[in-house]
């Protein structure tokens, strides 16, 4: 039990944007339980330091590429901060042995990980010593605070929101942007996300571009609505293809030099189109109308968190195969490979999409 005494906690959030964020409800939890620790953060990668970095239940957020530096200056690194915590948490979902080698060089008497259904041992799950196993029925929101429940020896009774609060300058560049691109307030916009993350085949989770432009050309002959297409710094060439398929001037790309901005955008949203992906989470966030598009994905771990969505999904028999494990993801099916993603079609987010645009 860790309620009581000043406590140095150190939470591991090294696995991703979208991981980053789903970690925040329990952090608000973890400092209503102990006001007086201190409570930091480790992230690595820049868009979950501009997350976490806003965060006002943390006292400090580190930002260390372990990837790009090394193993020589990871190494030093960590021994800069070993023994300096009284606990640490690997967030879920971080099963790759590099976290829990992490977890474990930084020395705390207590490290929170969970117990993996797969590959657990061979990613030296048994390095972390506060556990909970994992639940393939449970959102990655409500894993992370039972695992911080153990941690503590406590119950908590709330499940709070997802934490990206933006700042006024973020609010100032996104009127800017629109005022721009002379979208007004009354008309409707609609933002698309086609990209997610690209490790491991993760880019097999994509819903096609065409089908993208497909969609976006229908909604705009449709109902007069703006496109927005969102994505990252390595998905420029992917938007750009959307947008001149949809060929048409009242679909525009987003790109911005920070994360903030980026949601400060899609807030303007009236509806977000998504693939799984960070951009999911954001939305999620800004308690945007969401409709997900998912294939192989476990959609009960992942699903808009406390925000209206739809999800589409054709729920085949062999789905969902991507679960959390370092191997990449593989179709097994002899006839059409990622027929979930594939077979998805056109009308079937169309008019999930028509729901909540005939709500406004």
């Amino acid at each position: 039990m860790l309620l009581s005494g000043n406590l140095k906690i150190l939470i591991l959030a090294l696995s991703g944007i979208g991981d980053a964020l789903m970690f925040t409800p329990s952090i608000k939890l973890i400092r209503k339980a102990l006001p007086e620790a201190q409570i930091d953060a480790l992230v690595m990668f820049r868009g979950a330091k501009e997350i976490l970095e806003r965060n006002r239940n943390l006292n400090n957020v580190y930002h260390f590429d372990f990837i790009k530096r090394g193993a020589p200056a990871s190494l030093k690194f960590l021994l800069t901060i070993r023994y300096k915590y009284d606990a640490t948490i690997n967030v879920y979902p971080s099963n790759r042995k590099e976290y829990n080698i992490i977890n474990f060089l930084i020395g705390a008497e207590k490290r929170a990980a969970v117990r993996y259904l797969r590959k657990d041992s061979q990613n030296f799950g048994a390095l972390n010593n506060v556990r909970i196993t994992e639940n393939d029925n449970m959102h990655n929101v409500i894993t992370n605070i039972r695992l911080c429940e153990k941690l503590l020896g406590t119950k908590f009774n709330e499940e709070p929101e997802l934490e990206f609060p933006l700042t006024l300058e973020d609010e100032i560049y996104s009127a800017a942007f629109l005022n721009q691109l002379k979208i007004s307030n009354d008309e409707l916009v609609i933002g698309f996300h086609p990209g997610c993350a690209v490790l491991k085949n993760h880019t097999k989770r994509r819903w096609e571009p065409e089908k993208f432009a497909q969609l976006g050309r229908k909604i705009i002959n449709e109902f007069g609505a703006k496109i927005l297409i969102f994505g990252g710094p390595d998905e420029e060439s992917l938007k750009e293809t959307i947008r001149l398929l949809i060929e048409s001037p009242d679909a525009y790309n987003v790109t911005t030099n920070h994360l903030s901005e980026t949601a400060a955008i899609m807030k303007r949203c009236n509806l977000f189109v998504t693939n799984d992906s960070s951009l999911m989470h954001i939305a999620a966030a800004m308690k945007l109308n969401t409709v997900v598009i998912i294939g192989p994905t476990n959609q009960k771990y992942i699903y808009p968190w406390n925000t209206e969505h739809k999800i589409i999904s054709l729920n085949l028999d062999c789905s969902p195969c991507f679960v959390y494990s370092p191997r990449p993801l593989i179709c097994f099916r002899d006839d059409v490979k990622f027929k979930c993603i594939k077979e998805l079609t056109v009308n079937m987010v169309y008019n999930a999409a028509t729901e909540f645009v005939v709500k406004k």
